[in-house]
């Protein structure tokens, strides 16, 4: 077993896209439009879906917001520069929402950013 992805519902999946595509530099896998759902889903990812987990973002037609909610914590990707990976997020539009540094009561140093639609996303430094 594996996992094989995390949904996440979008209010505007073109703005959902920019980000995760263009800002933290993932792919678009594969999209589909569900015409008789009134959805579409989008399918991101660092790789192809057999080998890695990816992120669908769903977007159902006529939403145009939710509620978070409290149990959400956030999605986690790890970077070999996390200071250089944080600049270039916010040159190209990104919001970071903790700049990086150690965790409380640890020493892995980490940064979180925000998607449009409020998600959190974890930046963790694996690489140096």
């Amino acid at each position: 077993m594996r996992i094989l992805h995390t949904m996440l519902r979008v209010k505007d999946l073109e703005k959902s896209l920019q980000f995760y595509c263009d800002v933290l530099g993932m792919k678009l896998l594969r999209q589909k439009d569900y015409p008789s759902g009134e959805f579409t889903l989008a399918f991101v990812g660092y790789g192809d879906e057999s080998e890695t987990a990816v992120i669908e973002l769903n977007h159902n037609l006529g939403v145009d917001n939710y509620d978070l909610g409290n149990a959400y914590g956030h999605v986690a990707i790890g970077v070999d520069d996390i200071y250089g990976t944080c600049e270039l997020i916010k040159a190209r539009g990104g919001k970071v929402t903790r700049e990086p540094g150690p965790m409380k009561h640890g020493s892995t140093v980490i940064a979180f950013v925000e998607d449009p639609n409020g998600y959190k996303v974890e930046l963790i430094q694996i690489g140096k």
